[in-house]
This record gives structure tokens, C-alpha cells and sequence, in this order.
């Protein structure tokens, strides 16, 4: 009886050893997974998402200069208007 407890206790060994081999096997196989996912996005030429959202604000920021600015320009075409109207001369008969 003696001789089968001890290969039930090796085979228990061996078993619980080959799990743990697998278990670590697992955690590299998802970590060189996980490292091939972020070479293939980094050569996507992808963006951050900091970096996006620099770039909107920039072009927020961009679009209200612009309306500023189409503001002034009818501004000053209004007062610019009646200025630059030629003044007509009444012909004499």
C-alpha cells in the first residue's frame, strides 16, 4: 500500500507542476499577444487619444478666430459702404 500512495503523490506532483507550467505558458502566450497587438497599432500611424484631443481644440479654437474674423470683415464693409458710394451730380438742363 505504501509504494502506491508514493505514486499517487508523484503523479499528484507532476500533475500539479504541469499546471502551473501551463498556467505560466498561458500568461506568456497572452503577454506576447498583447505585444504584437500594440506593434501592429503602433505602426498604424495611430494617434493618442491626448493627441486628438489637442488637435480638437486647436481646430475649435481655429473655427471661433474665424467667425471673429468674418464678423470684422462685415464690419467694415458696412462701414466702409456708404463711404465709397459715389456721390452722383444732378446734370443742369
Amino acid at each position: 500500500m505504501q509504494s502506491q500512495n508514493k505514486i499517487f503523490e508523484d503523479l499528484s506532483k507532476v500533475a500539479t507542476s504541469a499546471l502551473g507550467t501551463f498556467a505560466g505558458l498561458g500568461r506568456e502566450v497572452e503577454t506576447m499577444a498583447k505585444n504584437r497587438v500594440r506593434e501592429m497599432a503602433g505602426s498604424a500611424d495611430m494617434i493618442s487619444r491626448d493627441e486628438f484631443e489637442a488637435v480638437k481644440a486647436m481646430a475649435a479654437n481655429a473655427r471661433a478666430e474665424v467667425e471673429l474674423l468674418k464678423a470684422e470683415i462685415a464690419a467694415m464693409k458696412a462701414s466702409a459702404a456708404p463711404a465709397a458710394a459715389p456721390k452722383r451730380k444732378t446734370a443742369k438742363a
